[in-house]
């Protein structure tokens, strides 16, 4: 029998038998033969014992260039636990941009608006202003302070009522379900709304940054807040240390408060740190952001404490601020993974398609469109947009139809720009891979979206073989006890190889990350 016949044959008959899980589903094509066996050697790992592995390889559909149509179906390569239901930590990112392309669109902008009702007079609003958000995540100290000087070019001067926020668009719930109580006080677990604040370019919404500078060595270091805000209150018991001393400086939101302690010791001489923190209803954070600004640009607000409602019926416009549109946003989104978005888009499709800013209503939206991605809702259970969530599952079958059935749509090129890029630097093309995959045949030519939680980590994109065609791949593990960031990036190397050699001893090793566990978006190092 000729051997590439023969190893399809013991293939089958061990996969049959329950020894091997991976199989190919190309006959006996010579390089798909040598792929099964090149990943199924990576993924003999012992750390997967007793792990649930989903590892699934395909082929992407040829299209016809001017209608985008499938010219043929692709085919299965590698499949490993394909049906499997899985964790798909931030995975499902995919299916909420995605979803969220199809239902909003790649032109949908956030508007937040400042609204006066019927009883502004001249340079006097003898009332309340309302600050009425739909759930931009982008918008900066700095725009709220471009809203406050179109307000002061009005002509109004005081208000004798409050500053309102209204971010009634979405319901009131800021957590999302199953959201862990003790990652609460951490930038990636910030609070939903649909009015809120964003420190930096990053876009982290609902957060503040928290910098620390030392000072003479006994001595209690300064600490400020970008942007400043009065709804946090510092409890400052960190010292500074002597120069050259380690740096131990934490900073962490105390449970259900907007106190924000902060204790270790800095370096005397040292560089001041910055450090990320959620805040408490991130709508009252944005009014008071908003009510400082006011008061720069000459508008007095004769009650200083700022308030949330709702928008009366009647009301005047006075200033408006829309942010980026979706095309653009996906880059932050999906570079950085950043939760808060995911959680934002999916409660814009609820208010969209059902006339209601929920989880529930979102998820609901996202269903019909997901199922015509090859994700149909029967098979797979998404509570939230970003996979923070413990009850999300989805398989590496699902994974793969949809990164295949994208390629289809109008959007695709926005879509596809948006994810990491292998081993590229630049923190915006290479996101959270630009420290993956650095100088191995994969660099730049993997294009995926990575995932972790403790004890789960995916990858799941593209990657261009050696003939220059396109592969789509899903890696899921879950219930590992230690990080297998190593082994995705070892079967990125093999596919960027693909059709390849079998030699084994060709497929490098390919360097991971410092921290086995967790990707850079967690650690703010991306």
């Amino acid at each position: 029998m000729p051997r590439p016949r023969l190893l399809a044959v013991l293939c089958a008959t061990a996969l049959l038998g329950g020894l091997v899980t991976g199989s190919a589903a190309a006959g006996d094509d010579p390089s798909t033969l040598s792929l099964t066996a090149d990943l199924d050697q990576i993924l003999a790992d012992p750390r997967l014992a007793g792990a649930g592995t989903g590892v699934v390889v395909r082929t992407v559909p040829m299209l016809d260039p001017a209608s985008r149509s499938s010219v043929d179906t692709g085919k299965v390569l590698y499949r490993r636990g394909g049906a499997d239901r899985l964790l798909p930590a931030s995975n499902a990112k995919l299916l909420t941009s995605a979803a969220a392309l199809e239902v909003l669109g790649p032109d949908h902008r956030f508007t937040t608006s400042v609204l006066a009702d019927s009883s502004l007079r001249g340079k006097v609003l003898h009332g309340d202003l309302y600050l009425r958000g739909t759930g931009d995540p982008t918008t900066l100290a700095a725009d709220y302070d471009a809203l406050a000087q179109r307000v002061a070019d009005t002509g109004l001067q005081v208000v004798t009522g409050r500053v309102v926020a209204d971010d009634s668009a979405f319901d009131p719930v800021r957590l999302g379900p199953s959201w862990a109580w003790d990652d609460e006080p951490f930038y990636y677990s910030a609070q939903v709304g649909a009015l809120s604040v964003a420190p930096d370019t990053d876009y982290d919404a609902g957060t503040v940054i928290v910098r620390v500078h030392p000072a003479a060595a006994g001595q209690r270091p300064a600490v400020e807040l970008t942007p400043p805000t009065s709804v946090i209150t510092i409890d400052n018991r960190a010292t500074t240390g002597a120069p050259g001393s380690a740096s131990t400086i934490a900073v962490e939101r105390q449970h259900g408060t907007n106190t924000v302690l902060v204790t270790g010791s800095a370096p005397a001489n040292g560089s001041a740190s910055a450090h990320f923190s959620t805040v408490d209803d991130p709508a009252r954070y944005a009014a008071d952001v908003f009510q400082a600004a006011l008061l720069r640009r000459g508008v007095r607000v004769l009650d200083a404490k700022p308030g949330t409602g709702v928008t009366p019926p009647h009301f005047a416009e006075l200033a408006a601020h829309r942010s980026m549109p979706l095309a653009e946003l996906l880059v932050p989104f999906m570079k950085l993974s950043n939760n808060g978005h995911a959680e934002i888009l999916v409660k814009a499709m609820g208010k969209a398609v059902h006339g209601k800013g929920t989880w529930a209503d979102g998820i609901r939206a996202m269903a019909p469109k997901l199922a015509a991605l090859g994700v149909p809702a029967a098979a797979h259970r998404l509570v939230d947009g970003s996979g923070l969530s413990r009850m999300d599952m989805v398989t590496a079958d699902q994974l793969t139809a949809l990164l295949a059935a994208a390629r289809t749509r109008p959007w695709y090129p926005v879509w596809h720009h948006s994810l990491p890029v292998a081993g590229k630097a630049d923190r915006l093309v290479g996101g959270t891979l630009r420290n993956r995959l650095r100088g191995t045949p994969a660099e730049g030519k993997v294009r995926a979206k990575t995932g972790s939680l403790t004890g789960v980590s995916a990858l799941s994109g593209y990657v261009a073989g050696r003939d220059g065609r396109d592969l789509v791949f899903a890696v899921v593990t879950n219930n590992t006890l230690s990080g297998t960031k190593d082994l995705e990036d070892r079967i990125a190397v093999r596919l960027a190889a693909h059709p390849g050699p079998a030699a084994r001893a060709a497929i490098p090793e390919s360097p991971a990350e410092a921290d086995p566990w967790t990707e850079c978006s967690w650690r703010k190092a991306c």
